[in-house]
């Protein structure tokens, strides 16, 4: 026989696509549909925000044709669906299928709807690939539903556009209602399309010359020659006889193995806000129970404890089904975390929290404790990551997003990740490449000959279902599944929990590789620095929340003041939720940022309140002037974590005006400015050594053009360095002093707005204070603040949660030059043996540090933050506006010094009139405290957090000011190490009176629990 693939090929697909899928149901009535659309406050019908369903179910409907507009940008239009089914149609399997005007794109970036009954309860939700709703019918065969159609812009083109924000969006009417039908449904049609997608994709996949694939060819073409295009639904079980055969082929005994977990990656906000992310939660998780109670073997793992939180305050109902969905096994709580968060830029107490709040709300709403960190989607995750989870009991981590790494290959898909502190953590990257699987062959052969860790292990997970705008897992999907259970060709797929896979992998890879260090994406480091604002603003609120926990846990142990648990921790979740891997990043739509603006400003508002309020209860009504210290560190003579007369700075700063500029100088630094403003000159004192490299100049800020080939918002691509321009030109130079400081002020003009850059020396704190405020309304273009430092190394030490990592900073491989944007949290250093240089800063996460000859021999730094940034898209107007930013430099700093300096640059002293305040707790030794806070529980219990920030074995005192009943080391979640999660030695050496004695190895956290 002489066969020509690609004619059977195209015979197949046509055959599908045009006769075989519209086959699969007949249309037995039309539905009659009326509208119904709130009135926005701006007049715009259709653009209100979202209403009750009780409002809806209440109002005034009007007919409404199919074929006419309806939806203009985050609008809400809701449609009422009614028919009755004749009797004689009664029987057999109906279903109602709407289209909303859907474009040929992903679910989640356009229109969707959420389906009511008339008695407010939900039915299911719909979108591009999930069109079809159960038809229930009354008594007299009516069937009757309300549609909450949301008329979300398509955003996801990735160019610039108004309609991020409703403000600022059009009105026009992007959809058009074409079908509404009751249909009846053959199943034995549906079984077909199911065969005919899983052989046709596996035979695609399979090698060319395989017998296999020939085998497949041949019998879809019989098949085919099996239909009566005429009468598809009476010869369908017949096309079907003729695949049986090669369907029931077991796969081989080496097939790799394949977990697939239902998912739905829902961001919790990105080309949409918040708003809409809790309606796209309760559409995800109806349809999730649809499939549960249609009997489907569906396992869907759910994340996000913020999203459950939501569906349980907005849709009771379908929270409880969701319960029972989670009892039987169907539904699994996954991640632990309150949402899936960045994994660089959150803190190291805020990176807590977030496994403790996502942990404690799952397993109080639903009995389960989480085992695994769960982040598909975050870019980049720290080092200091492994300890926190395990710590939180997890015992597993997932991401797939390092696939996305632009150059190098990560080797592995399973393997231990070790973090700063040694930790380590059994680690799977999904060889499948996605969180989104549809369960293709095409996706389960990549999967299969993708994974890197054949030989030694053969099986993967492979989250499957419709993600990031949400819509999760399908009855195609699971159709596909068990098709591919055992089929030759094909991995062997098993439907099954996370925990499944998790505890099979590690069986089967007893010794498997270790990755050390950070999981840097090599893509999205722009995330790093864009939107500036957010990023301040979730640094400022999480050391207010530092500082807010501190006092009044002070005050609820001396003085009986009662602690706000509560509001604590709604103030913590919504900060948290700003957390998110596409808000505080910045890679989402202008009205997210509009949004968590304020709420960080609500935030701030009330954390300053209960921190004034709990000082001012602690002072009591003395009439000294009281500062007090929130830091680790004492500083000006007032004690860690407790409240004194400060001391009077030290001597006086000199300012003198030369003919070629200004010089600043004090007991340690001489720092000269030239004409332009620059620095040319930081003469260290003490060590006798010039900073400045010779020939160059600090304070310069550098203007890059930034248009990156793809991702605005997220990336910065290598060429940016390309091009540059030194911003030298200074309007005027101005000094000023007083009795404790003294400053040059230098006033520039950026593409025709105002620069001010400030230089300030302080006799009561050391370095050099740097201050940059700009008025911003660049676009594609990149501010960087730079400041060489003659320092001679191959690395350099950068903050990260609870601690600090060691990077390189010389280009000898691929994967050291395309690190070319990294993050720090408070501080970075950079030192040769004997002498360092460390910036501290205010609220920046961006940095580049690069080598450079140096004049006379040897290399110097170039070290250079981030400031601000123009992308077009998603927010066309990123932070155009103002902006401030603060850095400390100081020359001859150890890394003792830079810390010391990260603390004090962010957590201000603050003075009330009163009496010196005690510290609860005081620390001495290597070590320093993070948190202070009573007990989650209630119990009054003071538990204190504490860390080794410098990297080497150490030995601690820590002693309370009260009377001590007991200390415990435990878990992130208070309870004693090895009652429940993790077992490991305990850091705590004694306990004598009130004094708790600690030995840390480096960077370790310890939680110690004091009972009072």
């Amino acid at each position: 026989m002489h066969r020509h693939e690609p004619i059977d090929v195209e015979r197949v697909r046509r055959h599908l696509a045009e006769r075989i899928a519209p086959a699969a149901t007949t249309v037995v009535l039309p539905l009659e549909v009326e509208v119904w659309e709130p009135v926005a406050a701006s007049g715009v019908v259709g653009q209100a925000e979202p209403v009750p369903v009780a409002e809806a179910l209440a109002a005034t409907y009007q007919p409404f044709d199919l074929g006419a507009s309806w939806g203009p940008p985050w609008g809400t239009t809701w449609f009422h669906l009614t028919g009755t089914v004749p009797e004689a149609e009664r029987t057999g399997d109906l279903e109602a299928v709407v289209e909303l005007g859907w474009s040929d794109g992903w679910p989640g970036f356009q229109c969707e709807g959420t389906v009511y009954r008339r008695d407010g309860s939900i039915v299911k939700g719909i979108h591009p690939r999930n069109t079809w709703i159960p038809v229930e019918l009354d008594g007299d065969g009516r069937f009757e539903v309300y549609l909450e159609a949301a008329s979300n812009p398509v955003l996801n083109s990735f160019s610039a556009t108004e309609r991020g924000d409703v403000l600022t969006s059009d009105a026009e009417r992007q959809y058009k209602l074409w079908r509404a039908d009751v249909v009846r449904v053959h199943h034995e049609v549906r079984e077909l399309v199911a065969d005919v997608t899983a052989l046709e994709g596996l035979a695609e996949v399979l090698p060319a010359d395989s017998h296999r694939r020939a085998e497949l060819r041949v019998a879809l073409d019989r098949a085919m020659d099996a239909l009566d295009l005429q009468d598809v639904p009476g010869t369908a079980a017949a096309a079907r006889e003729r695949l049986r055969e090669v369907l029931a082929r077991p796969a081989e005994g080496s097939a790799h193995r394949a977990v697939a977990t239902g998912h739905a990656h829902i961001d919790s906000a990105w080309l949409w806000p918040v708003r809409e992310t809790r309606r796209k939660v309760a559409r995800t998780i109806a349809n999730v129970l649809r499939l549960v109670d249609d009997g489907e073997p569906v396992v869907f793992a759910f994340p996000a404890a913020q999203h459950s939180a939501w569906l349980e305050e907005d849709h009771p109902d379908l929270f409880a089904r969701l319960q029972a969905a989670v009892a039987s096994g169907h539904v699994v709580p996954v991640g632990g975390m309150w949402v899936e968060s960045d994994a660089n830029l959150p803190g190291g107490e805020a990176m807590v929290r977030q496994l403790v709040e996502g942990a404690a709300y799952f397993e109080r709403a639903y009995g389960h404790r989480c085992e695994e960190v769960w982040l598909p989607d975050s870019f980049g995750y720290s080092a200091g990551l492994p300890q926190l989870a395990r710590l939180a009991g997890a015992r597993w981590f997932l991401t797939q997003k390092i696939s996305w790494n632009q150059v190098d290959d990560f080797p592995h898909h399973s393997f231990h990740w070790e973090g700063i502190d040694g930790t380590r953590i059994f680690t799977h990257f999904p060889p499948v490449d996605t969180y989104n699987s549809d369960l293709s062959a095409r996706e389960l052969h990549h999967a299969a000959t993708n994974f890197r860790d054949k030989g030694v292990a053969g099986t993967s997970l492979v989250p499957f279902g419709y993600g990031d705008g949400g819509g999760g897992p399908t009855r195609e999907m699971l159709a596909q599944a068990r098709r591919t259970a055992d089929l030759e060709g094909s991995p062997r797929v098993t439907v099954a929990p996370p925990r499944d896979y998790f505890e099979a992998a590690e069986a089967e890879y007893a010794e498997p590789p270790v990755w050390v260090g950070e999981l840097y994406l090599e893509m999205h480091r722009a995330t790093y620095t864009t939107q500036a604002r957010i990023k301040r603003a979730n640094r400022e609120s999480e050391h207010l929340l530092r500082e807010a926990e501190l006092w009044a846990a002070t005050a609820a142990v001396r003085a009986g003041h009662p602690y706000p648990a509560e509001e604590l921790q709604q103030l913590w979740r919504t900060v948290l939720l700003g957390q998110f891997h596409d808000i505080l990043p910045g890679s989402s739509i202008s009205w997210v940022y509009r949004d968590m603006l304020a709420e960080h400003a609500r935030v701030q508002e009330r954390l300053r309140a209960i921190v004034a309020e709990s000082q001012q209860l602690l002072a009591g009504d003395g009439d000294q002037p009281i500062t007090f210290n929130a830091g680790p560190l004492a500083r000006r003579g007032v004690p860690a974590l407790g409240g004194a007369v400060a001391e009077q700075a030290g001597a006086a700063v000199q300012v003198a005006e030369t003919g070629d500029g200004v010089v600043l100088e004090h007991d340690a630094l001489r720092v000269v400015v030239d004409r332009d403003g620059l620095v040319t000159s930081i003469w260290d004192k003490e060590a006798g050594r010039e900073v400045v490299p010779p020939g160059q100049r600090g304070n310069l800020l550098q203007l890059h053009q930034d248009f990156p080939n793809q991702y605005d918002a997220w990336d910065v691509d290598p060429f940016y360095r390309n091009s540059v321009v030194d911003i030298t030109a200074a309007d005027r130079v101005e000094t000023s002093s007083d009795a404790t400081s003294a400053t040059v002020a230098v006033h520039r003009t950026l593409e025709g707005k105002p620069v001010v850059q400030t230089l300030t020396l302080r006799a009561d704190a050391p370095g050099l204070h740097v201050g940059v405020e700009v008025e911003w309304a660049a676009r594609d273009r990149f501010l960087k603040l730079a400041f060489p430092v003659d320092v001679h190394t191959d690395h350099a030490r950068f903050e990260v949660q609870m601690g600090h990592l060691t990077r390189p900073t010389h280009t000898n491989t691929s994967w050291d030059f395309y690190r070319f944007e990294v993050w720090a949290h408070r501080w970075l250093h950079v030192a040769e043996p004997g002498y360092g240089v460390a910036l501290a800063n205010e609220a920046t996460y961006g940095y580049d540090l690069t080598r450079h000859p140096r004049e006379g021999g040897g290399t110097f730094h170039l070290v250079r933050a981030s400031l601000l940034r123009g992308p077009g898209y998603p927010d066309p107007r990123t932070d155009h506006g103002s902006h401030r930013f603060g850095f400390v430099l100081l020359p001859g700093a150890g890394v003792e010094d830079a810390v010391a300096a990260g603390y004090a640059t962010n957590l201000p002293l603050r003075q009330v009139t009163g009496a010196p305040v005690d510290p609860l707790v005081t620390l001495d030794g290597g070590a320093l405290v993070e948190a202070v806070k009573l007990a989650h529980d209630g119990s009054g219990d003071v538990v204190v957090r504490l860390y080794e920030p410098y990297g080497r074995r150490s030995t601690a005192q820590l002693t309370a000011s009260f009377d001590l009943a007991g200390a415990v080391e435990t878990d992130l979640h208070e309870r004693p190490l090895g009652e429940d999660t993790v077992v490991a030695p305990s850091a705590v050496t004694g306990v004598e009176g009130s004094t708790v004695g600690l030995r840390l190895r480096p960077f370790q956290v310890v939680t110690l629990r004091l009972a009072r």
